[in-house]
């Protein structure tokens, strides 16, 4: 199935802020999501690059690594910024972690804390949160606090399923 590229998606964001709790449990269930696509999954599958993108294993290691700009975009919110931070499109981080080199059990134990201590500070935020606002810089439109938990879910459902055509595809023979 052709899959559109994440960079070229565009978002409505014209729910209510009141679906904000299923979009929490949403975020709170894509660790154990995540593990259980990969559980089982010998490691040399785990980190075999499909050409020149990422591996599952990277794929799980983006996740956790991206964690950081939306722990930053919350910052934004609550200091009432206008604009919020950009993504680093490169990818940087995700690359120069070299996460092939690492147990998959230490990527899905880290994601699993970063999501959590993510979720944390939301909570920690208040009932008004999920209302407030700011400018996305890609998108170039505003953005409520509830549409980044929502477009935070639909990323993460994004390399869930990249996770999984990886799964299921046939491995070259030698």
């Amino acid at each position: 199935m052709n899959r559109m590229q994440w960079v070229e998606r565009r978002f409505a964001f014209d729910f209510p802020v009141e679906h904000t709790p299923e979009l929490l449990e949403r975020l709170r269930g894509t660790p154990a999501r995540l593990e259980e696509r990969v559980a089982g999954a010998p490691a040399t599958k785990l980190t075999e690059r499909d050409g020149e993108k990422w591996s599952i294993q990277e794929h799980a290691g983006h996740l956790m690594d991206v964690e950081s700009l939306f722990r930053g975009r919350l910052d934004d919110y609550a200091a009432g910024l206008a604009e919020l931070r950009p993504a680093d499109m490169s990818n940087r981080s995700t690359f120069a972690a070299n996460f092939n080199a690492g147990e998959i059990g230490e990527i899905l134990a880290g994601f699993r804390r970063v999501r959590g201590e993510f979720l944390e500070r939301v909570a920690a935020m208040g009932p008004g949160a999920p209302a407030l606002s700011a400018h996305h810089p890609r998108l170039g439109r505003p953005m409520r606090l509830a549409d980044m938990l929502y477009f935070l879910a639909e990323h993460d459902d994004y390399h869930l399923a990249r996770i999984g055509e990886l799964i299921e595809k046939e491995t070259p023979c030698p």
